[in-house]
């Protein structure tokens, strides 16, 4: 049974960081490709970053350069560090591992961001 289990989420002043943990269990994490998805209140969820098994990154232009994930193989854990963080990155984020054709998500963690 696939798991993935994020944490990390909670209250940050606007320009602070935080870094969110997921935890994968369930699959061979090596070779999964994982990413971090944001859901804000009344909208869809959108990528926020992707790292490819062999450690490829790609952002949108909305956290480039503010966001950075990446990976720890021995850990089964995908990291996403958040600095300069913006009002508008408060969201519900979630984990997502794609792993042999199939998607799996985790149950979200809560970010918020004050003003």
């Amino acid at each position: 049974q696939v798991q993935l289990v994020e944490s990390g989420g909670g209250l940050v002043q606007s320009g602070g960081s935080l870094r969110l943990s997921c935890v994968a269990s369930g699959i061979i994490f090596s070779i999964a490709q994982m990413g971090w998805y944001r859901q804000a209140p009344g909208k869809q969820r959108e990528l926020v970053a992707v790292i490819t098994s062999g450690g490829t990154t790609n952002y949108p232009n909305s956290v480039k350069g503010r966001f950075t994930i990446s990976r720890d193989n021995a850990k089964n854990t995908v990291y996403l560090q958040m600095n300069s963080v913006k009002p508008e990155d408060t969201a519900v984020y979630y984990c997502d591992a794609l792993y042999r054709r199939h998607g799996y998500w985790g149950q979200g963690t809560q970010v918020i961001v004050s003003s």
